[in-house]
This record gives structure tokens, sequence and C-alpha cells, in this order.
């Protein structure tokens, strides 16, 4: 299981939300290019990047703070946040974006994330937002009538590389994963889920192991100090071993 150190932006600063109330915002850093170098000498394999700001308008609004991070790690990042359109994809993937997250686009314009599965195969995810276990879009200000399950299950022949699903009442919290919804839907697809939302230490990495999902989104954990990330990443490698 893939473990993805969250990095969240807003105003160019590295934060965390409660809930997804961008009200609500700590700064943790306001460099998140050294943010992703701690991350990444820590032993992260992977990064999480949401453009916050860009979910809420539509459009890319962190670029010179992503493009930092690209900059200064070589890991791999994955990105979501603000990405309607084709264009923004091919431009997100040509500036070194291992692979972008569609959220509201997977519930507005399920024709784009097709297409982008077909013309860049191995670096499209979806991303659902569930509150109630309702499908949230638009950085979370929008509630839809849809279920997360049924929304998965119409991409689960695009050729989607994963699902990151997460459950809005959760995030930033430290309350723990929703491992039984992410479980759930982990079991019913052939797609790679992602959980993400809540989680608060090794408790929950050991309960989401023992599951087919296959990676992990920790944000506010490890800037509040309840799990450290080399210790985390050594904690899944020996479980691995096992």
């Amino acid at each position: 299981m893939i473990l993805y150190p969250a990095i969240d932006l807003k105003d160019g600063a590295c934060v965390r939300l409660r809930r997804g109330e961008m009200t609500q915002a700590t700064v943790f850093n306001k460099d998140p290019a050294d943010q992703a170098r701690k991350f990444a000498n820590a032993g992260a394999a992977w990064l999480h990047l949401v453009d916050l700001d860009g979910a809420f308008a539509g459009k890319p609004m962190n670029r010179a703070a992503v493009e930092a991070v690209l900059a200064a790690v070589r890991i791999p990042c994955q990105l979501g946040g603000g990405i309607r359109d084709h264009a923004t994809i091919e431009r997100w993937l040509s500036a070194g974006i291992a692979r972008v997250i569609l959220g509201t686009a997977a519930l507005k314009n399920p024709a784009l994330v097709r297409e982008a599965c077909r013309l860049f195969p191995g670096r499209i995810a979806i991303g659902i937002d569930a509150k109630g276990g309702k499908v949230a879009v638009e950085g979370w200000a929008e509630t839809s009538e849809i279920a997360a399950f049924d929304l998965a299950r119409r991409f689960a022949d695009a050729g989607v590389a994963a699902l990151v699903f997460t459950d809005v009442d959760r995030d930033g919290l430290l309350e723990g994963a929703n491992v039984a919804a992410t479980t759930a839907l982990a079991e019913a697809l052939a797609i790679p889920v992602i959980a993400s939302g809540g989680v608060s230490g090794l408790a929950d990495l050991e309960a989401l192991k023992a599951t087919r999902v296959a990676g992990v989104i920790v944000g506010r954990a490890l800037y509040d100090g309840g799990l450290d990330l080399a210790a985390a990443l050594a904690f899944l490698d020996k479980t691995a071993r096992c």
C-alpha cells in the first residue's frame, strides 16, 4: 500500500482544512517546495497535491507553487483541483505531473474523463469526494444526489489509473479513516482505490493495509505530529514483508 503525503495549496501556502471548509485553513508551511523536500527526504515514494483555490475557481490557481514542488523533488506527484478541460490536463502532464485527478469533471463531464484515459493511459485518476455518502463537487461546495459508489461504477471500464475516495466528513479531523466505505469500493472495483480523509495514526494504516485498498493519503496527522512519516513508511514496509 502506497502512502501519499498531502500538500494542499491555498494562496501559495501549504495548508490543511477541516471538512473542506476554506475558512478553516491552518497554514503549516508557506513554502510548499520545502515541505515537498521534507516528505521526499523522509522516504515518500509519491506526493498528493491539491490546488484548493483551483477547485473552487474551476481553473489552476496555484501553478507557481505546484511548479516549485515539481522542481524540488524527483518523486512522482499526483494533482487535483481545478482540472476541468483537456488543455489543463495536457498542460499539467507536460509540466511533469505524473497523474492528474479529475473530480468535478467525473460527475459533470464524464466524456472528458474517458477521452483523457484514452489519450493518457495510466495518468488519469478520478477523485470521488463524499458527504454523507453523496458526491461533493466544486471544491466540496456542492453536494449532488449521486452516491459515491454509483459514480465510481460508471468508470469501471474507462481505464482509470486510480480512484481517490475522500470522506469529506472526516477530512482534517483526525477521527479515523472510513475503512468500511473505502474497502467496499476497493472490493467492488478493479480500479485501484486510494483512501483519504481522517487518517490519524498507525491504527488506520494497519486497518487499511489489511484490505484491498491500494493507497492512503495522509495530511493533518503528518503536520500535527500524530504520525511520523518515516515511521509510517517503515511500518508499511515491514507489514508488506510479513
